[in-house]
């Protein structure tokens, strides 16, 4: 099939923009609560009212600061609720916000408040602002910086004291559904980050249609803990979303405590990465091991795997109904338990889940809904729903949203949440945009008969072996990366006679699996170790039953170091910078193919 598409359902707003949602909650629902914030180790309540006058008194700073309609603004923050408080305030003061990850180096800083023009910059931490003030020199535009920490939501709710409210509700609705809400700027996996322009009517129809969509999740008795960066597309959009429906919100900033703040929020759905899913799944395994309880939880993971797939077939049998109902009592409930007992969806994107978690999750009873989508396309084009799942695909395409394979296999978008272009290029917007509005995604993938989309690698991506076999990492990097000892890995063997990959070893997992082992020392010192080697072999030997033999991974090299997103090997979204890892480790790629 080369194209499908799917009807528009609902009446997308050609008027108003994001703050409307805002004001109507408090009109309609003031005494809702909205958010829990963390306040003394506790969650502390904010209703719709209450969040629209702190928003109002942000804003109304900003104005007093100068800040004028169509200004970008930047916010550089972990996860917290002060990241939405100013999100919605700069949109109230008819401004722009370009988000900025907490990581992001100064040079990564500089680039992005330069290229945007920013007046202004919210952030976090001293750290923040000492990156900021290291670049300042270099940005001109740049007139302000406020810091989270140092108060800077009193400092500017005092600063808009004398703002009059009807000066803000004139700024407030200057912006229409063609106007800017933001500019994210793509983390990449090569080159300088571009800035991708999103209007409030993109937000507008994709939330328009999530929301109408994932009715299950998009309720006024659901709740989220966002614990993925707001400056990646797939959590702001959520954010959106959530105070669209009046979803209950918080947010966790550290990963330490995050087992802690669900365990106290007790979410009804979550949103991660994939790699999330991985960790937690191999956590689960390992300590299970460690407990003397390995076998049990394989076979109980491999119970749910396939109760999972009996649900596809219709029903499951007595006998496995009978097993899966025991170890739902034994381990099942135990690892829900960890996600605070309530949670009973969870959306992936980013990266491909892989058809073995997506079954192994809603085998134990969490459904994981699996979409995709790009920053370019304000987060989902497609989406699996809880009544229109197959798991191993990323859903059919959102009402209104269309997609063709090309024939090169690309595939290419087109709907309203698609972007308008990339800020200051018009090269590269002609570059994504066809003449009539196709989005080349430089993903590769395949729709099937009844509208499913399956991505099976990158375009830019695919290898062609020394004997002309066309082969897509994707597919070997995301099974190997599914074993408990494998942190990260690249598959090469572009222009090579074979197939080979370089292994990182999971940091959290390998000091268990030594002690089982019986092994002293680090990973540096046992990466030529018979056993470690045996051990991430089972796990080549796992990802090579998905391809062909001449697609198979024939060699491997463990290294001794980590991927990082602090080294610069990985994205914010822990997505591996290909051309990063193949230029610093180019000497081991090469090593692999010495005679």
């Amino acid at each position: 099939m080369r194209e499908f598409s799917t009807p528009l359902d609902i009446e997308v707003p050609a008027t108003g923009n994001l703050t409307d949602d805002v004001v109507a909650n408090a009109r309609e629902a003031g005494d809702a609560v909205v958010f829990s914030r963390p306040r003394d180790e506790a969650w502390e309540d904010v209703t719709a009212a209450a969040f629209l006058a702190e928003v109002r008194s942000v804003a109304k700073g900003l104005v007093a600061a100068g800040v004028e309609a169509g200004d970008r603004v930047a916010l550089i923050s972990k996860t917290r609720y002060e990241w939405t408080l100013l999100d919605y305030a700069i949109w109230f003061a008819g401004a722009v916000t370009v988000p900025i990850y907490e990581t992001s180096s100064a040079e990564q800083v500089r680039h992005i408040l330069r290229d945007s023009g920013a007046r202004a910059v919210a952030a976090e931490s001293a750290e923040h602002v000492a990156r900021v003030a290291q670049v300042r020199g270099d940005l001109p535009d740049l007139h302000h910086v406020w810091s989270i920490a140092d108060n800077a939501v009193d400092v500017l709710t005092r600063l808009g004291e004398d703002v009059p409210d009807d000066e803000l509700e004139a700024r407030r609705t200057t912006a229409t559904p063609l106007d800017l809400a933001t500019v994210i700027y793509t983390s990449g996996t090569t080159g300088l980050p571009k800035g991708c322009m999103l209007t409030h009517g993109n937000f507008m129809f994709e939330l328009g249609v999530a929301v109408e969509e994932l009715d299950v999740l998009f309720h006024e008795d659901s709740s989220t803990l966002l614990f993925l960066p707001l400056a990646h597309v797939f959590a702001r959009v959520i954010q959106v979303g959530c105070v669209k429906a009046r979803v209950r919100m918080g947010h966790s900033a550290d990963i330490k405590s995050l087992l802690d703040d669900l365990q106290t929020f007790r979410p009804t759905f979550i949103l991660a990465v994939p790699r999330v899913f991985e960790k937690v799944f191999n956590t689960a395994s390992q300590r299970a091991t460690a407990d003397g309880r390995g076998r049990i939880f394989d076979r109980a993971a491999d119970t749910a795997i396939a109760y999972s797939r009996a649900l596809d077939k219709g029903r499951a049998g007595i006998v496995l109904r009978a097993r899966h109902a025991l170890f739902g009592r034994l381990v099942y409930g135990r690892l829900l338990t960890a996600l605070g007992g309530h949670c009973e969806y969870a959306l992936s994107g980013g990266a491909p889940l892989g058809d073995r978690l997506g079954h192994f999750y809603r085998g134990i009873g969490l459904t994981v809904l699996e979409g995709y989508g790009l920053t370019e396309t304000t987060a989902a084009l497609t989406v699996n729903l809880p009544d229109a799942q197959k798991v191993g695909t990323v859903g059919r395409p959102l009402p209104g949203t269309a997609v063709r394979v090309a024939d090169d296999g690309e595939l290419l978008f087109r709907g309203g949440q698609v972007f308008s272009g990339y800020w200051r290029s018009e090269e590269g917007t002609a570059e994504a945009l066809t003449r009539d509005d196709w989005l080349h995604t430089g993903d590769v993938g395949e729709v099937d008969d009844e509208g499913f989309v399956r991505i099976t690698g990158r375009k830019k991506e695919i290898l062609v072996t020394a004997g002309g076999k066309n082969v897509a990492p994707a597919v070997l990097e995301d099974r190997l990366r599914a074993h408990a000892l494998v942190d990260q890995c690249i598959v090469v063997g572009d222009g090579q006679p074979f197939i080979a990959a370089l292994v990182t070893i999971d940091e959290e997992s390998f000091p268990a699996w030594a002690a089982q082992h019986g092994k002293t020392g680090t990973v540096a010192d046992l990466v030529d170790d018979p056993d470690l080697r045996a051990a991430v072999e089972e796990a080549v030997e796992e990802a090579n039953r998905a391809v062909s033999k001449a697609e198979s991974i024939r060699k491997f090299a463990i290294l001794p170091v980590s991927w990082t997103e602090e080294d610069g090997q990985l994205t914010p979204s822990l997505k591996l910078k290909r051309n990063v890892v193949m230029r610093e480790f180019r000497d081991d790629v090469a090593a692999l193919y010495l005679p």
